[in-house]
């Protein structure tokens, strides 16, 4: 059942963004009185599962799953008709319209794109708010178990000051992504700053560990009940501890250290029980271990223990619009980011490029809106960036051509275009065969 509901959501995220980046194309095409023969999502190769003709234009769905077009008539595109090339230009053809119409055509894919991720994320603004830790309010650091940070210089109770020189707000969603596109992270440790410099590879160097979250929120030693075999009957489920042997013990991180410590000794404690301090005796195992089951508080327990404030903003619909539009462009810049980190043969970033199964893996298991429409607005914006690169075949190849036949005056022959579309579907190819032969090897190696 899992993966039909991540199977149903990456269809339907995919298909959307399909159908209304080609409606970007097809839109204007109309508008200028060009003809479109068809407008497809997927591909048709040899047939398709199910097409009607209206008026002109022929609407349907294709067997395979790789994107959508439309077709123009008069254009070079993916279909190379050369048949229709040969013949005289006609007034309802592409390369009969003036340049300035096909720039139009050819860049309304991608806008609608960028507006699309915009409108999503100012909706997702008004419906849900923000939830939020204030970086602030994590007075004791963070948890920082991930093999890689530690390597880096990171450790557990570190404070995170500021990113690049941008102070951190707040702990949320974001946090992991610019830790990773960061260079330099300012830290306070036992109350003094220093800065951690991020290496080159560190996005190579993390795709090595299975390890999760790169920074976490610290959290309380919680009893979830005793096991069978336990000496340590003096402590009930529900127990938070506070401190162990003197020592200060109000995280796991702390508990498990001390416990480590002090393997087969028996030592005073005190732990939180129906908020109150109870003292007990408790009595380390030589592995280190207390025969107690470890349970999870959520985020309303550990506001109400005072571990943690949560704050959540709402915002009307008119602060919606600079909310989601301040999101979708911090998103956009992220992005073309982490494009130059692809690019940066350094990073080694490249080995981390994935196909379908890795944008299927990222939606949740469990049907969530919430999760949906944010998945689907980076998509838009990772849709609409790849095909503004200036590769011919692609949305940015063409606007190339054409910014060079306005600029120059001079209008590439069909023969060039005809060429560079061949060069440009091979190259796709080839990143196609990459992206996805990186899942394949993933899937196999881990």
């Amino acid at each position: 059942m899992d993966i039909v509901i991540k199977l149903s959501q990456f269809l339907l995220s995919l298909s959307l963004l399909i159908i209304l980046h080609e409606l970007g194309h097809f839109i204007p095409a109309k508008l200028f009185k060009t003809r479109v023969e068809k407008f497809y999502l997927f591909f048709d190769v040899k047939y398709s599962l199910l097409k009607k003709k209206i008026g002109e234009t022929e609407y349907g769905i294709g067997w395979l799953p790789l994107g959508g077009y439309v077709k123009i008539s008069g254009m070079i595109d993916e279909s190379m008709d050369k048949e229709q090339m040969a013949l005289p230009p006609q007034p309802w053809e592409f390369r009969s319209k003036p340049a300035w119409q096909r720039l139009i055509i050819m860049l309304g894919g991608v806008t609608v794109n960028f507006i699309l991720a915009f409108i999503i994320y100012i909706g997702m603004a008004f419906a849900y708010g923000d939830t939020y830790v204030a970086n602030a309010d994590l007075k004791d650091g963070v948890l920082v178990e991930n093999p890689v940070m530690i390597k880096t210089g990171f450790k557990t109770g570190d404070k995170l000051i500021a990113i690049d020189g941008q102070s951190v707000a707040n702990f949320d969603n974001d946090l992991t992504m610019k830790i990773i596109m960061a260079k330099e992270i300012l830290i306070e440790r036992n109350g003094q700053q220093q800065t951690i410099k991020i290496p080159t590879d560190f996005v190579d160097q993390l795709s090595k560990t299975k390890k999760g979250h790169l920074v976490d929120m610290r959290i309380p030693f919680a009893v979830a009940n005793i096991l069978e075999d336990s000496e340590n009957t003096a402590i009930k489920p529900k127990d938070l501890f506070v401190s162990i042997n003197g020592q200060d013990a109000r995280y796991y991180d702390q508990v498990t250290a001390i416990l480590l410590n002090n393997k087969g000794k028996t030592l005073p404690a005190v732990v939180l029980r129906d908020l109150k301090k109870v003292p007990v005796t408790v009595k380390v195992s030589a592995e280190g271990k207390l025969g107690v089951a470890v349970g999870n508080l959520n985020m309303e327990s550990l506001e109400k223990l005072g571990y943690y404030k949560i704050s959540t903003k709402n915002y009307s619909l008119l602060e919606s619009i600079p909310v989601g539009l301040t999101k979708g462009k911090d998103q956009l810049v992220s992005y073309g980011k982490q494009l130059k980190m692809i690019f940066n043969p350094e990073t080694k970033a490249y080995k981390q490029v994935g196909g379908f199964a890795a944008i299927f893996n990222i939606f949740p298991s469990t049907w969530s809106w919430e999760a949906f429409w944010t998945i689907t607005a980076l998509l838009s914006i990772m849709l609409g960036v790849m095909n503004l690169l200036p590769i011919p075949a692609l949305d940015g190849g063409h606007v190339m051509f054409l910014l060079y036949e306005i600029i120059s005056g001079k209008k590439p022959s069909d023969k060039f275009l005809e060429n560079a579309q061949v060069v440009g579907f091979v190259l796709l190819i080839a990143l196609l065969l990459f992206a996805n032969g990186n899942d394949i090897y993933k899937a196999i190696v881990k």
